[in-house]
């Protein structure tokens, strides 16, 4: 039952945002104390929008919530456009939202004149390539865009890690002879920045400046994520599941099919998607350091030259492609565990 809402409470809550941010505008402390201010209003805004949920009807809660979930985004773009346009923050290094929706808008429709690449290889033109070169055309047409090029290392470097992964933490999880044997070396090898590795990796390649070691070094820090996970999901299975399908008479291929595998799924997606941030982190940093092509590559070159807008842009690319990935993942276990 939702409480009435206490018009007062509410009043005084509007009152002190108005009242705070009058006395930081007339007496001109927004320029040396912006951070005391949007403190303060993150404070207040907090405590306005928890007060207005406490009596917002439970058929509408769901539209609450998707109402705080995009309006707060927006609201810090807005925040950030106004602070930079008042040079309260630095226009150089923090432009404006709307400068950086130019600078994506320059990036997804104009092909770098040095380089001949885009953001996103111009994919409108698949028809007239196609035509006039068939697949070879529209393949070298993706693979001048940047977004095409990251996201192919992080898949092929999610999957070759993610699937002996499960394998290596199934078998730990079962066996504890197995599990004895590689939990120290794992242990110490999981610990290791996986940017410092990638010298060693490059070593090991007849191309080190090829795509192998890049892909390699993606699978390394998959792989170990998955295979800890897996192995926990196994090993914190109810013995309660196993007893009772052993009474059934389910033999070792039963047993793992119908309540090992599944029992520890969860846990396992919950490493996968760990894996895969994990891996565009870590493809994003090799492209700062060694990469001709992707958005890494793309966002350090931008700051390298000092157009911190495009910098931006290819953050803001990361960052969606961070939230498609895990979109489509989240997908993927809902479709192979129904159940949840």
């Amino acid at each position: 039952m939702k409480k009435q809402i206490s018009w007062q409470t509410l009043a005084l809550i509007l009152a002190s945002l108005v009242l705070f941010n009058g006395v930081m505008l007339f007496a001109h402390l927004w320029q040396n104390h912006w951070w005391l201010g949007v403190a303060v209003n993150a404070a207040l805004l907090v405590a306005l929008v928890e007060y207005v949920g406490r009596w917002i009807p439970g058929r509408f809660q769901r539209i609450y919530d998707l109402v705080l979930a995009i309006g707060f985004p927006i609201l810090l773009l807005l925040v950030w456009e106004t602070m930079a346009r008042n040079n309260i923050l630095n226009p150089r290094w923090f432009p404006p939202p709307s400068r950086i929706a130019v600078a994506l808008w320059q990036l997804s429709t104009q092909v770098d004149k040095f380089s001949h690449t885009s953001l996103w290889g111009r994919p409108w033109l698949i028809p007239q390539r196609f035509l006039s070169q068939g697949w070879p055309g529209v393949v070298a047409l993706f693979a001048e865009g940047h977004v095409w090029v990251t996201l192919m290392r992080v898949f092929v470097g999610f999957v070759l890690g993610a699937i002996p992964g499960i394998f290596v933490g199934m078998l730990m999880g079962m066996n504890r002879t197995i599990r004895t044997m590689l939990d120290t070396t794992m242990s110490a090898v999981y610990v290791l920045p996986k940017i410092a590795i990638f010298p060693i990796v490059m070593l090991m390649f007849a191309n080190p400046f090829g795509e192998g070691p890049k892909i390699a070094v993606v699978a390394i820090s998959a792989f170990f994520l998955v295979a800890i996970n897996t192995m926990t999901g196994v090993r914190d299975i109810d013995p309660v599941y196993i007893q009772a399908a052993r009474n059934y008479g389910a033999n070792r291929w039963q047993l793992f099919r119908h309540v090992i595998f599944p029992g520890a799924l969860p846990v396992i997606f919950a490493g996968m998607r760990l894996a895969l941030g994990t891996a565009l982190i870590v493809i994003v940093a090799i492209e700062f350091i060694r990469a001709k092509k992707g958005v890494g590559f793309l966002t350090f070159y931008y700051w390298e030259v000092m157009v911190t807008e495009k910098m931006y842009a290819g953050l803001f690319v990361i960052m969606f492609l961070g939230v498609i990935l895990t979109y489509g993942l989240q997908r993927l276990e809902r479709r192979i565990m129904p159940w949840r």
